[in-house]
Formats: structure tokens, C-alpha cells, sequence
């Protein structure tokens, strides 16, 4: 299957475009229901974080028809022990923020279930605002003998709480869709010095640091792992032989079992250098979250550690299986996915997401190729946009020139200003161009004066006026008037009007040396397909 990025709902993306059965692992990081809004921080050359940040997203649900419709779909599925709790629940909290989101998650995790491959597996992160709820929720949709592990991520340190214990970790579920049957390479952790000098403290002939292990587990077994060797009779002692007695031969023949003068039994000799590590239980404290001065941060809010989703890809996926996340965000899951061979699907509702990930993985994986589903690719699928959501068709009118959003959703927080791109006018000086997008059928000079303003104001050397509609004369004898901007190496417009059917034509602002690094955050660039270390 082809790489590719969906912008849109993940509900119906995952209904009309995901097979059944096709998905060999899913990692979602939902909302939390944590009732914040969440700001993307942009890298300002000024360094003003009050210039550099725009309303990603606002995790607050509300009931309302859309939670109803999703309350409907989930007892209209054939998901009926999921629809008989989803039922409990209503009954039991309400009609309320909690149940709009456990009602919005519900229906999607049916259709994740459906997705997935019966080897498959899901990670579900959280935190413990409605981990309770959801953890239900996974039981009614993929049973509770398909439920693997609960791992607790310690996201951040110690901290003061008013009234009680700092909250410190997330909640990570791991389900098989068919537990037994879902892919799974153990993952191991370098042994600590200290467990090495404190293990390993024999040395053999040869200077082989060393130490003695285990030979029997407990419970009697029949057959080869529970018959008598060289005289050991393992079942009087309730237990069984962790390997047969044929291997017990071999081992013993290649010197890798110690049997004590005193007749104690024996034990198994193991080599420090051929240990793999110590086996990584279910709870993760040695996976740091990103900090302000972590070079991976790309100023996404609530972005995870590359290091997170490496560990899960790699420990329940092989190369060439098929990645799925569905609210991918700033698309961790997709650059690990990417990095470690893996096929992959991502999908969200926003188009400042996409636009994020489209130039993270160019900068990551130069000649990457993938497709991307949802946003325009023709005028006539512009001009639908701009009308079903004003905020999306500005955040994707001003990715199309390489600037990034500038404002939010609330009522004149732009100040005119729908994006903002940054190049150099020489060698030490950075400049900013400003974008003011206008999705309507009416056009009119005044537009264009008011940008010349906000130029002006914001001290700014560009503007430019991305029109649906087509200018006037007024308006571009307006824009002509504006002086020109001596660049470094020619003289450009002022002002600049550029319509959506022309930015289709590969037409783009006349603005010299654009200077993308000092626009967007900057992935590092990454090696691809090799299985990652599960160390």
C-alpha cells in the first residue's frame, strides 16, 4: 500500500478508505478530554513566542447531535456488547463532555477493530483523566483475552500538586486483535554498570565475566522438560526443566552448565557479552518526553519522543507491515514508521497537521514519495473547502506558499495576517512577508489597502494577497502603486496579488532566498529501513 496522509475526519477516512483486516498495528494518541486548547509554537527568527503560535486544536467535547449520532452508530453496530455499555455509561454519567468523547471514541475504536489484521495489535495512549472508561471500552470492543498490557510512561518529573500526588505518567493499552497471534520482538534495555558488576562478578579461564542462572521454573511438566538428568530428578521438587533434556546435554557438553561439588543442583552459566539485555517490563521510565531544547521538537502540542513510537513499531511490527495512526498530529508515528521500513496511513482533521508532516518527512527523508488525500487539488475542491471550513482553507492557502498560519480562530486575532514566511536580504538580515488569504466571491481595493497597512505596521518588506475571487483594476493598479522591495538580487513587488487558480498553475510570490529553516522547526535527517534497535 502507498504512504499516504488523509485530511479529514478520521471516522469516515477509516470507513470508505481502510480495508478490513489490512492494518498490522495502530497507535492512537486521541484528546485526552483534558478541556485545554492546544497552540503549535512556530520558530519566530525574532523570537517573540507571542508571534510564533497559532489554536492547533481545543480538546473539549460537548454533547450535542454530534455525540448523539455517535452514541446512534455504536448501537446500531454490530458491536453489541460495546453498545450495552456505551448504554451503562449514558446512564450512568450523563449527558455530558465525558460522554460525548467516550461516545465519539467508541464508534471510532469499532472501526479500528475492524481494520486491523486478526495478527494484529492497537496501543491506545492516555492519560488518566478517562483511561478508566476507555480501558472498558477496549474490553467490550476487543475483548478482554485480547488485552496484553497496561504500560505507564513516566512523561515528565516529579512536580508539586495542590492536594495530592503529582500526576507524572500516561496510560498506554496494548490489545491484540488475536492475543497469541500478534507479531512480537521482545524488547531489551543495556544492562546498568552497576547490574553488571554486581551480576556478573565470576571470570572464567579465558577472563569471561560470567554468572549463574536458572535451569528449572516452577510446576511439573511431562515429557522431555520434566524427565530425570544425570540424576536430577526435577519433579520432586515441583518444578520442571526450562529447556529439554537433550538441550541440557548440549549445553553441558559446551561447558554452560555448572553442577556443584555439594551435589546442589545445577545452574546455568551465562556470559555477559551474551546477554541481550534487561527484558523492558510495562512500565517506561527511561524514554524522556520532549523539553524545550530537545532537537526534535517541532513546537506540536502534545507531541511524543521519536524514541516512544520506535520502541512500540518495532517490538509489534516487522518490516513492510502497515502502520496506522489516526490522529496522527505532527506525525511521530509516520516519521518512525518511516524510519524503521514500515508501510504507513496517517489521518487528521486539520490541515495545519498535514501541511506539518508533508514538510517534516521532506526534511527527515529527502525523496520521500507519498500521497496525500483530502486537501485540494483543483480549484473546484478549493472553493469547497473555503466554504465548509474558513480556518482549514487559510491554513492550507498559506501552506501552498511555504508560510506558515499566523493567528487563530478567535475574532481578529490575526490582525489581518493569515500567514507569515521569512527569507534573507543578505547574509545576516532576515525579512518577513506577510499573507492575507480571502476565501469569498467579493473582492474589492480596500482589501488591498489593508494590507499595504498591516505591511507597514508590521514593519514587514512583502505582502501578498492570496484571492479566490479574481482582482479587480482597482485593485491591481493599487498593488502596482505599492514600491518595490530591493532584494539581493532584484527588486520584487511590494504587493502582490496571486488568485487560487494561478497557485495552481505552479505560479508562486516573487520573494528572494525564502528561508524555510527560519519559518518552520527543521527535522533532522534520518536513515530508513532498518529495523530499529529494540534496545
Amino acid at each position: 500500500m502507498t504512504n499516504t496522509l488523509y485530511y479529514g475526519d478520521n471516522l469516515d477516512v477509516l470507513r470508505h478508505e481502510i480495508a478490513g483486516d489490512s492494518v498490522d498495528l495502530i497507535y492512537l494518541d486521541p484528546p485526552f478530554n483534558s478541556q485545554a486548547n492546544y497552540n503549535v509554537l512556530f520558530k519566530s527568527p525574532s523570537g517573540k513566542a507571542a508571534d510564533a503560535q497559532i489554536e492547533a486544536f481545543e480538546d473539549t467535547w460537548h454533547w450535542g447531535e454530534e455525540a448523539e449520532r455517535a452514541f446512534a452508530a455504536v448501537l446500531a453496530s454490530t458491536a453489541t456488547q460495546a453498545a450495552e455499555l456505551l448504554r451503562a455509561m449514558r446512564s450512568f454519567l450523563g449527558e455530558n463532555d465525558m460522554m460525548a468523547y467516550l461516545a465519539m471514541m467508541a464508534v471510532r475504536l469499532i472501526e479500528l477493530h475492524r481494520v486491523l489484521k486478526p495478527t494484529g495489535s492497537l496501543y491506545l495512549h492516555c492519560d488518566p483523566t478517562a483511561s478508566h472508561y476507555l480501558k472498558l471500552l477496549l474490553d467490550a470492543i476487543f475483548r478482554p483475552q485480547n488485552f496484553l498490557s497496561e504500560i505507564i510512561w513516566r512523561r515528565t518529573g516529579t512536580h508539586s500538586s495542590a492536594l495530592r500526588w503529582g500526576p507524572v505518567h500516561d496510560v498506554i493499552f496494548f490489545y491484540g486483535r488475536q492475543a497469541g497471534e500478534h507479531a512480537w520482538n521482545r524488547p531489551y534495555q543495556p544492562l546498568s554498570e552497576k547490574h553488571l558488576s554486581s551480576h556478573y562478578r565470576r571470570v572464567d579461564q579465558h577472563g569471561r565475566r560470567y554468572e549463574h542462572g536458572e535451569l528449572t521454573a516452577p510446576g511439573i511438566r511431562r515429557g522431555r522438560s520434566g524427565a530425570i538428568w544425570r540424576g536430577f530428578d526435577v519433579t520432586e521438587i515441583g518444578r520442571h526443566w526450562t529447556t529439554t533434556v537433550e538441550r541440557l546435554d548440549q549445553l553441558f557438553a559446551e561447558g554452560r552448565i555448572y553442577l556443584p561439588s555439594d551435589g546442589a543442583w545445577p545452574r546455568l552459566i551465562r556470559y555477559e557479552e551474551d546477554s541481550k539485555g534487561r527484558a523492558i517490563g510495562d512500565v517506561w521510565e527511561d524514554i524522556s518526553p520532549i523539553n524545550m531544547r530537545a532537537r526534535e521538537r517541532l513546537g506540536y502540542p502534545t507531541q511524543k519522543p521519536g524514541a516512544l513510537l520506535e520502541r512500540i513499531i518495532a517490538a509489534s511490527s516487522n518490516p513492510g507491515d502497515l502502520v496506522l495512526d489516526p490522529f496522527c498530529g505532527c506525525g511521530t508515528t509516520i516519521h518512525a514508521a518511516q524510519k524503521l521500513g514500515r508501510a504507513w496511513v496517517g489521518i487528521d482533521i486539520t490541515h495545519l497537521a498535514i501541511s506539518l508532516i508533508e514538510r517534516r518527512l521532506k526534511d527527515a527523508f529527502p525523496g520521500v514519495t507519498f500521497e496525500v488525500h483530502g486537501t485540494p487539488k483543483d480549484l473546484e475542491s478549493a472553493v469547497d473547502l473555503a466554504r465548509r471550513d474558513k480556518y482549514q482553507f487559510q491554513w492550507w492557502a498559506v501552506s501552498l506558499v511555504d508560510a506558515r498560519p499566523y493567528g487563530g480562530k478567535k475574532k481578529g486575532a490575526d490582525g489581518g495576517i493569515d500567514g507569515i514566511l521569512f527569507f534573507r536580504s543578505d547574509r545576516d538580515k532576515t525579512e518577513k512577508a506577510l499573507v492575507s488569504v480571502k476565501g469569498g466571491d467579493n473582492v474589492g481595493v480596500s482589501m488591498v489597502r489593508d494590507l499595504i497597512a498591516v505591511v507597514e505596521r508590521e514593519k514587514a518588506a512583502v505582502g501578498v494577497l492570496i484571492s479566490l475571487a479574481l482582482p479587480t483594476r482597482a485593485m491591481e493598479r493599487e498593488a502596482s502603486a505599492a514600491r518595490l522591495f530591493a532584494g539581493p538580487f532584484e527588486a520584487v513587488p511590494k504587493i502582490q496579488i496571486i488568485t487560487l487558480a494561478e497557485l495552481f498553475q505552479g505560479v508562486r510570490p516573487r520573494i528572494p532566498r525564502i528561508d524555510a529553516a527560519a519559518t518552520f522547526r527543521t527535522a533532522a535527517r534520518e536513515a530508513t529501513g532498518a529495523q530499529g534497535r529494540l534496545l
